[in-house]
């Protein structure tokens, strides 16, 4: 057994079983990898995939367990090579991280351009996607950081830390009946039209929650993933938009009326994550640390060390978090 086969049948389930694609993404060619795995599976008296003629069909029920475990060889294999290149040289090296629009546009460049300036040496790749999408990705190995608000709980082997608190904000034109109401209410909310984010984004479910909870049902007729999509619609005339009060810049929505809506939402949790075993470089917990001051060295090693989500959860339960 070869840790080479280990990152063959590894990297093939995750290209949906595409030995030409996996051939491409890993510089190689397509009948080496396919007679690896033959080998491999010769080896293990076992079939990794099945097969329609020379075609990859699905993985067996052996497959899925070898895989998951040669996932896990892989990354402790990584984590070995980064303690290596922390020792060797601590300020080069590589970060990707996963997150949202509404933090990558509004909640890290202060933060990417202090820490880019520290080290200049480390490069740094950012994704975009859904919660989901972004805690697979750090599941998976992707990525070594997810950042999100919701989606990423399912995801066992991922651990989360709490970094600040954030709510919502409604933005209308200046002339929308809503700038001139006393206190604003879920009720007169109701009565127009919601441009908003789509469910499962951004801290979505508390907005649905708040209404559910007063038996009303929101006119949501417009859903994006970008805040400033949102506003764009909003200036349209499309409806009333709810959206992050960090989504609201003060050169750039002059335009808009954003009005406080903080007393109508529970607030949301914005977390990170990275997943169970992972090395810590220097430049990682440093990055976690200007992300969220209170997430130190010692804070950090103390996460690591819990043995359950329960212990995690314990450790931050009386700490009161930033609110942004």
């Amino acid at each position: 057994m070869k840790l080479q086969q280990l990152r063959y049948i590894w990297e093939v389930s995750r290209n949906g079983l595409n030995v030409s694609a996996t051939a491409q993404a890993l510089y190689t060619s397509q009948p080496g990898i396919s007679k690896q795995i033959r080998l491999l599976e010769d080896e293990l008296g076992v079939e990794i995939f099945a097969r329609s003629g020379k075609h990859l069909t699905r993985v067996t029920a052996a497959g899925e367990r070898i895989i998951k475990m040669s996932g896990e060889i892989l990354r402790k294999c990584e984590n070995i090579k980064q303690v290596g290149q922390e020792f060797s040289n601590e300020r080069v090296g590589t970060l990707s991280i996963a997150t949202t629009h509404t933090q990558a546009r509004y909640a890290l460049p202060t933060v990417i351009s202090s820490f880019m300036q520290e080290y200049p040496d480390v490069a740094l790749h950012m994704h975009q996607g859904t919660p989901t999408q972004i805690a697979e990705m750090a599941a998976d190995g992707t990525v070594d950081f997810a950042i999100a608000t919701e989606g990423m709980e399912q995801f066992g082997d991922l651990i989360m830390m709490p970094c600040y608190r954030w709510n919502r904000c409604v933005v209308v034109p200046k002339d929308h009946p809503l700038t001139t109401v006393p206190k604003l209410t879920l009720q007169a909310l109701a009565e127009f039209p919601i441009v908003t984010y789509v469910f499962g984004f951004t801290g979505r479910s508390k907005l649905d929650e708040a209404f559910n909870q007063v038996d009303l049902e929101p006119k949501v007729i417009f859903t994006a993933a970008d805040a400033d999509v949102i506003k764009t619609y909003v200036r349209l005339g499309l409806g009333v938009g709810i959206v992050a009060g960090m989504a609201v810049d003060e050169l750039q929505d002059q335009d808009l009326v954003a009005l406080d809506a903080s007393h109508l939402f529970e607030s949301s949790v914005t977390k990170i994550g990275f997943r169970r075993g992972t090395f810590l470089r220097g430049f990682m917990s440093d990055f976690i640390e200007r992300f969220a001051p209170h997430l130190d060295r010692e804070v950090q090693g103390k996460v690591i060390q819990a043995r359950s989500k329960d212990e995690i959860e314990e450790l931050f339960k009386n700490i009161e978090l930033p609110v942004y």
